[in-house]
């Protein structure tokens, strides 16, 4: 009867030992301070410019038939609006590109009274996080001082039961300064002497969905992939389409694991919109030289002068 006990008191010990190690040993992210919780803003407000990336007014999923609310629906106390999605705000309307002129970028920050040199936390919901990504990737494009982003979004907030806020919040006007980094936008020209082969180390990223990468979901007006794309992983591979959550550095390791974390490593999708997820995880992994491919697919794919595989 004692070697009964004793057994078994060893096996839940073993049990424990290897739990313990299990957890202790997981991961973490490289750069995990990019990366804030509910409980890192409400200890920094006032301190940190909080951004709502969402549409000011609630809107219809037109996958889902959901209706998505906006900033005037309820935001996180003190949080900002740019007057719409960030995706559109910040880029050109026609091509979902960066805007070419600097001061238009001044303006519009300056405007909402936010300042260059300091914290910017963004957010979003589950279904646009990609819109609070773009916001995430041209904040750091525009070479912001120290830009986060909120894990889970505004349903983060709800699950940890905060109240919301309807009060719109306006911060006095100031100068926003642009310091363009060439480094975080890649470039047609770029992606092109990659694709030839005619530059040998960055790595292509594709972002889109497998069926958008194998030719056979047309959104321009040729399908396929870019020469020498190295990987194809769907942005919604990176996170908890429930929750809106950013995986865990173990599991983000499997999807990206093989890439070279040194070299340049260039994501892109359709407008360049999801990618900016992509580009998002790579920054948390610690990648050394990561760039948004901002024309994307909407401009390779239609211009029938650059290469396409299938």
């Amino acid at each position: 009867m004692r070697n009964s006990k004793s057994g078994k008191y060893l096996f839940f010990l073993l049990a424990a030992i290897v739990l313990v190690s299990s957890t202790a040993y997981s991961a973490e992210y490289a750069n995990p301070q990019l990366l804030v919780t509910t409980a890192d803003i409400e200890k920094n407000i006032g301190k940190w410019i909080v951004l709502d990336c969402r549409d000011t007014k609630s809107i219809t999923d037109e996958k889902t038939g959901e209706v998505l609310n906006g900033y005037n629906d309820g935001h996180i106390p003190g949080a900002i609006t740019l007057g719409g999605d960030c995706s559109k705000v910040l880029r050109e309307k026609e091509t979902s590109t960066v805007f070419k002129d600097e001061k238009k970028y001044e303006q519009i920050l300056g405007d909402a009274g936010i300042n260059s040199d300091k914290t910017v936390v963004v957010y979003g919901d589950t279904p646009r996080i990609t819109h609070a990504t773009v916001g995430f990737w041209i904040f750091e494009y525009l070479g912001q001082k120290d830009v986060r982003f909120l894990n889970g979004g505004i349903k983060a907030w709800e699950s940890a039961g905060k109240q919301y806020d309807i009060a719109i919040t306006k911060l006095s006007p100031v100068k926003y300064v642009v310091r363009i980094q060439k480094n975080r936008i890649a470039t047609t020209e770029e992606v092109l002497k990659i694709a030839k082969g005619e530059i040998k180390g960055p790595q292509i990223i594709d972002s889109r969905t497998s069926a958008e990468y194998a030719g056979t979901d047309i959104k321009a007006k040729r399908g396929g992939h870019i020469p020498n794309c190295v990987l194809n992983v769907s942005h919604t591979e990176t996170y908890d389409k429930k929750t809106g959550t950013i995986k865990s550095m173990d599991e983000l390791e499997k999807l990206y694991g093989k890439l070279d974390k040194n070299k340049r490593v260039i994501p892109h999708c359709q407008t360049g919109t999801r990618s900016t997820l992509t580009y998002l995880i790579f920054r948390l992994m610690g990648f050394k030289d990561p760039a948004n491919y901002d024309d994307s697919w909407i401009i390779w794919g239609n211009d029938e002068n650059l290469p396409v595989e299938k």
